[in-house]
């Protein structure tokens, strides 16, 4: 990482490649600054998750990604980052918040939005030695560079149209929480069930809505059926980013796709921890509406 050159911005055209019309409604731009592939020259990808929403009125970062390409991408692709005012967390791991610390030195005093348990001690079953993989920061020192923390199992409404999905009721019986996946309570590792796993909801138009998605560890399918539970009769139309069907089985991944259908899914945007079969039997269901959302990939609606 330490010989990697200062990033050259691109033009303002290429900066927009590849723009994808997602749903009619009030101005909006959603740009992906960071995840595990590049497929455009002059872009960095790192293991993690970051997604800018731009309105006209705010600026709001869904995660921080795990720290340096967050800062490389944004300069290539001509984002000031000092402008963004809001800053949601997904969760507590590592790779969806190592760039906040230094994210702070650019913003200043910012909001930010989190669960409660998103500073719990989290932990990766190894072989050898379990593995530290919670945010790499305390809290004191994150608020010592001006983040102002709202931690809630709530949904919290950041914008007129935009709205967080608070904890998520785990409902199916077929998106379990990894068994490797820990937390140190009272000195002792326990069984993450990731609480603080949590959404986006942007309400694009009267009856559509679009859901910016994290790692989605409380599962695809409840995440989407807590959102039908807060927002009533309004449309799902699309969903963008991680879907967490890495290491999931065909059965798994048709049962989530089917329930996508189901809900009123069009467009599907996958990222991060989405994996390869996954990626192609989304393709296979939604055919050009289904994207690969990669490093620089911008939506515009």
């Amino acid at each position: 990482m330490s010989g990697l050159k200062e990033p050259s911005p691109m033009g303002e055209t290429y900066a927009r490649i590849p723009y994808y019309s997602a749903l009619k409604g009030r101005y909006m731009k959603i740009t992906t600054l960071v995840e595990d592939t590049a497929t455009k020259p002059g872009l960095l990808a790192e293991h993690g998750l970051s997604i800018l929403i731009e309105t006209g009125k705010n600026n709001i970062l869904f995660d921080t990604g795990q720290f340096r390409s967050l800062f490389y991408n944004a300069k290539v692709l001509k984002i000031d980052l000092s402008k963004v005012d809001k800053i949601v967390l997904s969760h507590g791991h590592y790779d969806h918040t190592g760039g906040l610390k230094k994210l702070l030195s650019r913003t200043g005093k910012v909001e930010v939005y989190a669960h409660p348990d998103v500073f719990a001690p989290k932990y990766a079953k190894g072989k050898e030695r379990d593995r530290y993989i919670g945010i790499p920061y305390k809290k004191a020192e994150l608020e010592s560079k001006g983040a102002v923390f709202h931690l809630s199992r709530e949904p919290i409404s950041l914008a007129d149209n935009i709205m967080t999905t608070g904890e998520i009721k785990r409902l199916t019986d077929f998106e379990p929480i990894s068994d490797d996946l820990c937390v140190m309570r009272n000195g002792k590792l326990q069984k993450d069930v990731l609480l603080d796993d949590q959404a986006l909801i942007i309400k694009a138009d009267v009856n559509d809505i679009l859901v910016v998605l994290g790692c989605t560890h409380a599962g695809v399918v409840n995440t989407l059926q807590q959102i039908n539970e807060l927002i009533g009769e309004a449309k799902i139309s699309m969903i963008i980013g991680g879907t967490h069907l890495l290491h999931a089985d065909k059965c798994r991944i048709k049962r989530t796709i089917d329930a996508l259908l189901g809900f009123g899914v069009k467009k599907v945007a996958t990222s991060h921890c989405t994996g390869m079969r996954a990626s192609v039997m989304f393709l296979d269901a939604f055919g050009s509406n289904f994207i690969e959302n990669h490093v620089g990939t911008q939506i515009n609606f």
